[in-house]
């Protein structure tokens, strides 16, 4: 049967984030029942919340950072039973029939992913994220949590992590590789972890030097400010990948001419206006532009069992339920080191 559950809302856009209760649907043949224990703040919960990428639902329960423990199962159940440790991430449904789904890449899915929130499901009803005390998911859309990550540092990975590890494998990270990471913050200090695990060597392009001794701790090897215009000239052609965290509008150009012959920069986090490029950057070096969003159920287990191997999980502040409104306005200012992470204790 349904339930009835409490959770944090934004009642319409700009309003500050409240306590309601939402339904969660009845448990179906192939649903679980998790109990929500920690949630990862996402910078997307907070465009989305205030709408600033449009196309926004209210009331909206944000969270696609979902970790927790499995309660309950549908009679179908087989990928998990109750007491495993699991994880949601961003979406939490596909077509499963297009060529995408079959492929592995469901977050590509040719007729649209499910987003775990502020999205209508197959049903028609609205979803509703982890800012909750429980959800229910479909089986083949939730992940297994390996023991060795405890709960609260793998909620990013469910997000921010997959975000990194995708494009950092697709484009081979690795031993003799040269990798560099544009921007510090929950994506960026999770990618300077992994590339580093992967064995690449790392340098972090930041704006100001105030998170270098962090960056080296987390295993970057080299930090350098993008203020300071020697960096440009001292690292020309130096690197293999650019991952770019930030949303902020970057100088293409500038960055393009860091890179190596076939050399690629992958956009992951999306600037404010249309990026331009002058083309002879591209073909100066044969390098590439590339972008890259999340990853697939698979891929999103092979992510988390690698951090698990590697002891990776986020660095977080946890915080009560009652903070979300001066978290959101904290992850703004770029004031966390460097995730916040809700205890769903608290809600």
């Amino acid at each position: 049967m349904a339930i009835t559950v409490p959770a944090y809302a934004a009642p319409s856009a700009k309003a500050p984030l409240e306590r309601i209760t939402v339904t969660r649907r009845d448990l179906g043949e192939h649903d679980v029942l998790i109990e929500i224990r920690y949630s990862g703040i996402c910078h997307s919960d907070i465009h989305q919340a205030r709408d600033e990428w449009g196309g926004a639902q209210f009331p909206m329960v944000p969270g696609h950072e979902i970790a927790g423990v499995v309660t309950e199962v549908g009679s179908g159940v087989t990928r998990h039973a109750v007491g495993d440790r699991v994880g949601v991430g961003c979406f939490v449904d596909s077509c499963r029939e297009c060529a995408n789904c079959l492929a592995g890449d469901e977050q590509y899915c040719l007729k649209g992913m499910t987003g775990t929130y502020n999205s209508v499901g197959r049903d028609g009803e609205p979803t509703h994220g982890g800012y909750s005390t429980h959800v229910v998911v479909d089986e083949n859309y939730v992940l297994r949590i390996p023991e060795a990550l405890a709960l609260d540092v793998a909620a990013p990975l469910l997000c921010a992590g997959i975000t990194l590890y995708a494009p950092l494998k697709r484009w081979q990270a690795g031993p003799g590789q040269q990798v560099a990471v544009v921007g510090l913050g929950g994506l960026g200090h999770i990618g300077v972890k992994i590339a580093d695990a992967l064995g690449a060597e790392v340098t972090v392009l930041s704006r100001s030097l105030g998170k270098r001794e962090d960056a080296l701790r987390l295993g970057a090897d080299h930090y350098r400010s993008t203020t300071d215009p020697a960096t440009f000239t001292e690292l020309d052609g130096r690197f293999d990948l650019i991952v770019n965290t930030v949303s902020a509008n970057l100088d293409v150009d500038a960055y393009l001419g860091l890179l190596k012959l076939d050399g690629t920069l992958v956009y992951l986090g999306a600037p404010e206006y249309p990026a331009s490029v002058n083309v002879f950057s591209l073909i100066n070096g044969r390098r590439n532009i590339a972008g890259s969003m999340i990853g697939g159920i698979a891929e999103t287990q092979e992510m988390l069992d690698f951090c698990a191997r590697h002891g990776i999980g986020a660095d977080i502040e946890v915080i009560a339920a009652d903070r979300i409104n001066e978290a959101y306005d904290r992850v703004v200012a770029s004031d966390v080191r460097y995730r916040f992470v809700i205890d769903a204790a608290t809600i």
